[in-house]
């Protein structure tokens, strides 16, 4: 009997479990990064569940889930969290527990990446700077107090392979650039005890050993993956290393994109792009100012808060999703302020998913939601 290529190929197909794909998302968006007050992750399964299919969203409703049923997908992906209040019981009174209780009912797991995937580069504010044609785009409010500075101190002949394992782990990145470190070469002093194996040198004997002090960057929430891959070459049964807090920003991770126009445009003309490519169904904005638009800031979803930072940086224009009223007063006489509505900002996260995972999993059906599920509509 012959077996159709296809159907055999389906029948040993390898599903990924929904703690590949979480893995997925947090290697671009690390859960460190989302903000304090935030609940990103898994909010609804099991990791060791396999994904059929995955529907991808900005909001969970029970509309989405209803089409995650409809679409056979068993996963959703979603930006903003379903779960985002302490829940104290589900008994279906909120749309929130009515999802929550359909999504277990269909075997449907919840995932979120929200705030971390605000922060993260490439993330939801560089897909509004892409969509608007921006070029050199960069953080406007870099994180700060999350990175470390790690010392140590390896013998000459090994501190090419610690090196390497400090970089693979995820340390020496500034900016654009990776494998960065500092070496400086000096002299080591230690005497072995009795039940002590040393890689150089003698038991009871003092020893002087030619070592390279390596320094080097990391974000602290890597700290003990890295630490574990420091020591698991190291040639020292106890090597010598600190690690220090660092007061640095983060250039690369943080809050909103500061970014340029290909050529500088007239403010009316720039207010009806964005109204177009985001189908806005209005904008608020502070008076037209009489000049060119070329540098723009931004920051999707509720962004008001980090005007101040926009106008600092020398911003023509702030793009957010919300604005507070007091905000269009404060900042009028150095930049223009435009309102574009918290959905219309961020609605190309789904995008974002899509390409994540479609890298990573070419074989995974990923479906963008056709359910509208903004609130607010405009008479």
């Amino acid at each position: 009997m012959k077996i159709n290529a296809y159907l055999c190929a389906t029948i040993f197909l390898q599903l990924a479990k929904i703690k590949e794909i979480a893995d997925a998302l947090e290697m671009f968006a690390p859960l460190p990064l989302q903000e304090e007050y935030d609940n990103a992750g898994l909010q609804v399964g099991v990791t060791e569940a396999e994904v059929k299919r995955a529907l991808l969203c900005l909001d969970v409703t029970e509309e989405v889930v209803d089409e995650a049923i409809t679409s056979e997908c068993n996963l959703i992906i979603s930006h903003h969290p379903l779960i985002f209040r302490p829940i104290k019981k589900i008994t279906g009174r909120s749309y929130v527990e009515r999802c929550i209780l359909k999504a277990i009912r269909h075997d449907i797991a919840i995932y979120s990446a929200h705030t971390n995937l605000d922060n993260a580069a490439g993330g939801v504010n560089f897909k509004i700077a892409e969509k608007l044609g921006l070029k050199n785009v960069k953080i406007l409010s870099p994180k700060e107090n999350m990175l470390l500075k790690l010392i140590v101190y390896v013998p000459t002949a090994k501190a090419d392979e610690v090196r390497n394992a400090l970089f693979s782990a995820g340390c020496g990145s500034i900016g654009g650039y990776d494998s960065c470190s500092y070496n400086l070469l000096g002299e080591g002093t230690f005497r072995a005890g009795e039940g002590c194996n040393p890689f150089c040198g003698e038991v009871g004997e003092l020893h002087r050993e030619s070592e390279i002090r390596i320094e080097t960057i990391l974000p602290s929430y890597i700290k003990s993956r890295v630490i574990k891959a420091m020591l698991a070459v190291h040639p020292y049964e106890e090597p010598a290393y600190d690690v220090y807090p660092l007061q640095n920003v983060w250039s690369t991770m943080g809050t909103g994109v500061i970014a340029e126009t290909e050529i500088p445009l007239d403010e009316e003309e720039f207010l009806l792009k964005i109204k177009e490519i985001f189908g806005a169904g209005r904008i608020m904005h502070t008076a037209l100012r009489g000049k060119k638009i070329k540098k723009v800031a931004l920051c999707g979803g509720a962004g008001s808060s980090f005007a101040g930072d926009a106008a600092a940086a020398g911003a023509d224009i702030y793009i957010t999703g919300e604005g507070h009223y007091h905000d269009m007063f404060n900042y009028n006489n150095e930049m223009m302020m435009a309102v574009i509505g918290h959905y219309e900002s961020e609605q190309f996260t789904t995008e974002i998913f899509k390409e994540i995972l479609s890298q990573r999993f070419p074989e995974l059906t990923l479906k963008i939601t056709e359910t509208k599920t903004n609130p607010v509509y405009y008479l």
